[in-house]
């Protein structure tokens, strides 16, 4: 991996992920509570993590949770709690959503930077400022802001079952980003990465970080949904990746069609560092700067938002 700035945010995570378990006890306030029906919102990457952390909290036992991207956020249900995730602050529709809720309904906000509107918005803000980040692709803030919530839950004794520490998710992060890349998949004309429960948002955004890092033609899908068309799509030259334990016969499947198949035993987040890194090398292979997305900017403000 070149020394991109991307690149070197990358390889920072098993760090930034130890950091935010660390920082547990002066963030709290801005979690969930046991017992609590949550809404947790987000754009983007964030809107994924959220997706993530919903199910990990529910199945989990620690009590219903639902997630949406913020433009979509459904003001006639009610929460005894909802929490956004902005790594800027300054995201137009979330800052909309707790704009709207303010003083109906306790909120929190996961957030990167101090000095942005989202801390007035929020009753209780958590700053991971040190996950922040220069990319405009999104990466470490991400990842951490989903450590934080796992470690809430691992101090909670609220973890889904057999699901790591945050400790062991960090170690599993080091041996991804120290393994080669496969030749066969960073050659690849398209990915189809697949999960189930919470690592079903893990394959969305690591599609999703293909798309914005290389310009990739990526899809993702529900593990279970792959059979039921998408699979059309795979052959020679394709790539298809498990997020956590594929379905019974699948990767006989996948093979059997030509695709390539990429699984693996490591924690689920730390394989989404591998997804990350393929990125930035595809990328690089198709001679385009991962620092410099095409169409995108780091934070999406608009002018005019009404939740």
């Amino acid at each position: 991996m070149t020394s991109t700035r991307t690149a070197e945010e990358i390889a920072s995570q098993p760090a930034t992920w130890r950091q935010s378990a660390r920082t547990l006890p002066r963030h709290v306030t801005a979690l969930p509570r046991r017992g609590e029906r949550v809404a947790v919102v987000g754009c983007g990457t964030s809107w994924f993590m959220a997706l993530a952390y919903a199910e990990l909290r529910e199945s989990g036992g620690h009590g219903e949770t639902d997630a949406f991207a913020a433009s979509e956020f459904p003001f006639g249900r009610r929460y005894d709690r909802v929490v956004a995730l902005t790594r800027s602050g300054t995201t137009s529709e979330v800052l909309a959503v707790l704009s709207r809720l303010r003083g109906t309904v306790p909120t929190g906000a996961i957030t990167a930077d101090p000095t942005t509107p989202v801390m007035d918005l929020a009753d209780e803000v958590a700053v991971l400022d040190f996950a922040d980040e220069e990319s405009v692709v999104q990466t470490r803030f991400a990842t951490t802001a989903l450590s934080l919530f796992r470690a809430h839950l691992e101090f909670e004794e609220a973890l889904p079952e057999g699901l790591g520490t945050v400790e062991e998710a960090a170690r599993d992060a080091e041996q991804a980003l120290a393994s080669p890349l496969d030749e066969n998949v960073r050659t690849a004309e398209q990915f189809t990465f697949l999960g189930s429960g919470w690592t079903y948002g893990l394959a969305l955004e690591a599609g999703l970080k293909m798309r914005e890092a290389a310009g990739a033609w990526t899809e993702a899908y529900p593990s279970m949904e792959y059979r039921h068309g998408p699979i059309s799509i795979t052959g020679p030259g394709r790539v298809t990746w498990g997020f956590g334990a594929l379905p019974v016969g699948l990767a006989d499947e996948v093979r059997k069609v030509g695709g390539t198949l990429v699984e693996s035993d490591l924690d689920p987040l730390a394989d989404l560092v591998r997804a990350q890194r393929l990125a930035v090398a595809v990328a690089e292979d198709r001679g385009l700067n991962p620092d410099t997305p095409r169409n995108l900017t780091r934070s999406v403000v608009l002018t005019d938002v009404r939740a």
